[in-house]
């Protein structure tokens, strides 16, 4: 069996060889050491923040990956980490910019690496649809999981019980984001409605949308309630559309720590490389099921992070905040999964809240 570590020995690799890389990145500005180190930390300040972000993202890529096609898992974990470090945290903070300044990549390109306070401008000003985008996604993402009749396992009894006798009604999951949305959408003024209202439809569309083209690639799978294609191709757009609204917030936010762009690639790409390692970890070891509540506590802070990012259309949330908030809702559920094992207890019959 392997040991815990081993799961982690190409994170630690990449880890080192970043770090290393941030530290050069640095010195290579002025040749002054000051600066070498300053960029260490900072390189090393984002890659906690993404872990700290996304480490809800890794519980809910293992509940789906362990139902993958085995090809397709090994193609999600290769072909899918390269997509997450040079995808969405190079190419995409690009293509943001360059979109939202009406200009060709290569001049985004050129504004980064000799204007990055002008390039980091511009991708803030593109926060209000990324945030829209990217809420409504995971907001689909965490009610479709609570509004579910064959799900048999609740945390939070009171709340999880209502939602599941619920889920008879069809369409409610999408009732609810929309109010929701509708809601957040009111507190906007005018000349920013729009930037707010069509993103985020998008999000909710892009959800369904991908659900539906996965049923067609892959055909629809059975059993525990799990509505999401989870076998080959369907499952991996999925799942890297699930990521990419996982890593918008953390990309935006990175440019409150540093403009450079290769240095928020290196910082945000090496806790990327960890979720996906504590994923392969999560699947070998069958971790949901050791531990019952774990999932639930995911999909809580799923649910958590789509309302800060709603939230910060309206005002400035700290990241550091809202990755400690998903991950003690995420200790929470491990510390009742924790005492459910140790009391015995039969599956269904007692809930902790």
């Amino acid at each position: 069996m392997k040991t815990t570590l081993t799961y982690f020995r190409s994170a630690i690799a990449v880890t080192l060889s970043g770090l290393l890389a941030a530290f050069l990145l640095g010195l290579a500005d002025d040749g002054k050491l000051s600066d070498g180190l300053s960029f260490l930390i900072v390189g090393t300040a984002l890659a906690v923040l993404e872990i700290s972000l996304s480490f809800d993202n890794a519980i809910v890529n293992a509940r789906t990956l362990k139902h993958m096609d085995e090809v397709w898992r090994r193609r999600f974990l290769t072909w899918g980490i390269l997509i997450a470090v040079v995808g969405m945290r190079l190419v995409f903070p690009l293509a943001v910019v360059a979109i939202a300044a009406h200009m060709g990549p290569l001049q985004a390109l050129h504004l980064a690496l000799f204007d990055p306070e002008v390039y980091a401008h511009r991708l803030e000003e593109a926060h209000l649809s990324i945030a829209a985008f990217g809420g409504a996604f995971l907001m689909m993402v965490a009610v479709d999981y609570f509004v579910d009749e064959h799900k048999d396992v609740d945390w939070i009894g009171r709340i999880e019980c209502k939602m599941r006798a619920c889920a008879s009604a069809r369409g409610l999951e999408i009732a609810i984001v929309l109010i929701i949305i509708l809601s957040f959408g009111a507190f906007l003024p005018p000349d920013r409605m729009d930037r707010f209202m069509v993103p985020a439809l998008a999000g909710v569309l892009s959800f369904w949308a991908v659900r539906a083209v996965g049923r067609v690639l892959d055909g629809r799978c059975e059993g525990a309630g799990e509505a999401v294609v989870r076998q080959g191709l369907g499952a991996f757009l999925y799942l890297e559309l699930l990521d990419a609204s996982f890593s918008f917030d953390g990309v935006v936010g990175a440019f409150a720590m540093t403009n450079d762009l290769f240095l928020i690639a290196i910082g945000l790409g090496i806790g990327a490389i960890y979720v996906r390692s504590l994923t392969i970890l999560f699947v070998e070891r069958g971790t949901l099921s050791q531990f019952r509540y774990l999932e639930h506590g995911a999909f809580y802070a799923v649910l958590f992070l789509s309302l800060v990012m709603f939230l910060e259309t309206q005002i400035d949330v700290s990241e550091l905040a809202t990755g400690g908030v998903g991950m003690a809702v995420i200790l929470a559920a491990l510390w009742s999964s924790v005492r459910h094992n140790r009391r015995g207890d039969v599956v269904g019959e007692e809930r902790p809240f």
